[in-house]
């Protein structure tokens, strides 16, 4: 059974280098990427955005630099689908601005009796073995963006937000603006 690290072991260093697998083998300190954990990027109706029926966009940014795992952002786009389609059925759409291309990795230490002698290779070669991805975002960066129509339900749709910002490892703003109809 493989355990995951914790989110702050990653989320407020500075990505590593070579995180990323290079297109020569040679140079590559990873040689295999781990699975994309996210389902969807985009959610609701994407005819119904493109044609501008939704006026008001919602959205969820983030107050800090931080690197974000795919486990993370995950939970946090499922609470919310959950909740704003019980809302509005399918008359919304929700994206996830942001992808997970870094890749973490872990040199695990055995502990314990002789094991760790026989199996490990100590630092000699301490570049890790990939175990998760995440995405790295500034300052300012939309983490969750939505839209929506009805000025009613704007309390209901902040609250929705409010409740997912928990399932991210960092302080969130949420922002509210009503859209301009081009016509």
């Amino acid at each position: 059974m493989v355990i995951v690290r914790k989110a702050r072991a990653y989320s407020k260093r500075k990505p590593l280098a070579n995180t990323r697998k290079s297109k020569k083998h040679q140079l590559s300190y990873i040689k295999q990427v781990p699975t994309q954990k996210i389902v969807k990027f985009f959610m609701g109706d994407p005819l119904g955005f493109e044609q501008g029926k939704y006026p008001i966009k919602i959205t969820m940014s983030t107050e800090e630099n931080i690197q974000i795992r795919d486990l993370a952002l995950e939970s946090a786009r499922q609470a919310i689908h959950k909740e704003m389609t019980t809302i509005f059925q399918k008359f919304y759409y929700l994206s996830c601005n942001c992808f997970p291309h870094n890749i973490l990795r872990n040199n695990r230490v055995f502990s314990g009796g002789s094991k760790g002698e026989r199996i490990q290779t100590g630092m000699s070669k301490s570049f890790g073995t990939p175990e998760g991805r995440a995405a790295v975002l500034r300052k300012g960066k939309p983490v969750f963006t939505a839209y929506f129509a009805g000025e009613d339900k704007i309390p209901a749709v902040r609250k929705i937000f409010k409740s997912a910002s928990p399932k991210l490892p960092c302080k969130t703003k949420i922002v509210f603006e009503i859209l301009k109809n081009k016509k």
